[in-house]
């Protein structure tokens, strides 16, 4: 929905916000309080010099009534309400955050917690599964622990131990005691300091950073339209940029190249129209603007958020399917770790090289939205030869999308936090199964 269409909410809670009566603010604007009645009822639009002079007399901005709240907040809005089961008024968001501002932001705040909660609970899952040195602690906590209680259940047997015994026994119960409380801080010290492992997964956090920074600066994708090269230059020498570590910078260097060389052939203003006209379908808009597949993927993914299209997000890996580029959405996350569920349309691609895939993802959760996944491998450097080929999967993922537009597909987020137990596609049980 066009977010003009609440402007008049926005005007009409500015008003009340501030005290001021209909009337006076009419005449102050030179209109009608009939005229103004109607505005702030979103009967009648208003622009130009009329919206100006009332945004002067409300003392907000023009843009603060058109463009009313947050990007931010209306999407922490939107997939704090995709949580649960109950109806929620999707399409009231916008009106929500611009009448109630703090509400809102209190809102998406909550949820920004719960999905950070979620992000470590997930770490934590993959860790506990997958971090050799993690496991050798937890082994080492328990041949002490089982020694404790062995050594423990002889003296409190009944049977008759000597004087020579007995303290065999003590002094292997007070050792045991000492080794386990030292091996209890050392890994209490390495769950507070995971920075400190020595598993190469570490590596991934220059990934995230990275993606963390394209995050906090959502337009950093939308300013390709002239010059590209110069504006990734620009961007790359700005303070905030010079203040990541050089291996960020690389990698951020990497992505802004591509999507410059992505806007060069999407224009913002013609693309964003397009796929709009045309429900964000890659596949029409491939063919309007003879662009690839994953460049389609890739522009529709970081268009700006627009009431007319649909929650958006992005994924992109290797090979190996590491995810090298996660943008999440609503109801859709995936982690960085090679362990993902394998029936992501994302790692399906990868076997049938060129060939589009699209499916309709169903998670695990009642709850959860229902996820449209279009996906599409390509090999990176097949001019060359006697070079090892490079593949890269990239997969568009629209949430909350019209009803039976691709085949289904049951898929998680990884087999250790899944609770589907019947998955033909299983590799391991999952890490609280008995609580699922």
């Amino acid at each position: 929905m066009d977010g003009q269409v609440f402007v008049g909410s926005r005007i009409r809670q500015r008003r009340i916000d501030l005290g001021l009566r209909q009337a006076d603010v009419a005449a102050n604007a030179e209109i009608s309080a009939s005229y103004l009645n109607l505005i702030e009822h979103n009967k009648r639009r208003i622009g130009g010099k009329l919206l100006a002079r009332l945004a002067d007399i409300l003392g907000a901005s023009p843009d603060a009534l058109t463009l009313g709240g947050d990007a931010g907040v209306l999407d922490g809005m939107r997939t704090a309400a995709s949580r649960y089961g109950r109806p929620v008024e999707m399409d009231r968001a916008e009106d929500i955050a611009a009448r109630f501002p703090g509400w809102s932001a209190l809102i998406a705040d909550q949820e920004a917690q719960i999905s950070t909660l979620e992000r470590e609970v997930q770490a934590l899952s993959d860790r506990m599964g997958h971090d050799p040195a993690l496991a050798d602690a937890l082994h080492d906590v328990i041949s002490s622990v089982t020694a404790i209680r062995a050594t423990a259940g002889i003296l409190v047997s009944g049977d008759r131990v000597d004087e020579d015994w007995q303290q065999r026994f003590h002094a292997n119960l007070h050792a045991d005691s000492q080794r386990l409380t030292e091996q209890s801080k050392s890994l209490v010290a390495y769950l507070d300091q995971p920075g400190q492992s020595k598993d190469p997964r570490a590596t991934y956090s220059v990934l995230e950073a990275a993606e963390q920074f394209i995050a906090k600066r959502a337009d950093i994708f939308l300013a390709f339209d002239e010059d590209p090269n110069a504006q990734v230059e620009s961007i790359m020498t700005s303070q905030d940029v010079s203040a990541l570590s050089d291996d960020v910078q690389k990698i951020l260097r990497r992505r802004l190249m591509q999507q410059a060389a992505d806007a060069a052939k999407l224009p913002f203003e013609d693309f964003l129209e397009a796929a709009v006209a045309c429900d964000a379908d890659p596949a029409i808009l491939a063919d309007q603007f003879h662009a690839e597949l994953p460049q389609v993927f890739r522009r529709l993914a970081y268009l700006p958020n627009d009431n007319r299209l649909p929650p958006r997000g992005l994924a992109v890996c290797d090979m190996a399917g590491v995810m090298t580029v996660l943008k999440p959405t609503l109801g859709f996350r995936l982690n960085r770790r090679s362990d993902s569920c394998p029936l992501w349309p994302l790692f399906s691609a990868l076997r049938q090289i060129g060939q589009p895939v699209r499916q309709e993802v169903v998670l695990p959760s009642a709850t959860a939205p229902r996820l449209l996944c279009f996906a599409q491998a390509e090999a990176m450097n097949a001019k060359h030869f006697d070079t090892p080929l490079q593949v890269e999967s990239t997969m568009l993922v629209i949430a909350d999308p019209r009803p039976g537009l691709a085949p289904e597909v049951l898929a998680g987020t990884s087999c250790r936090i899944c609770p589907r137990q019947d998955c033909p596609s299983r590799r391991e049980p999952a890490l609280m199964h008995e609580f699922l």
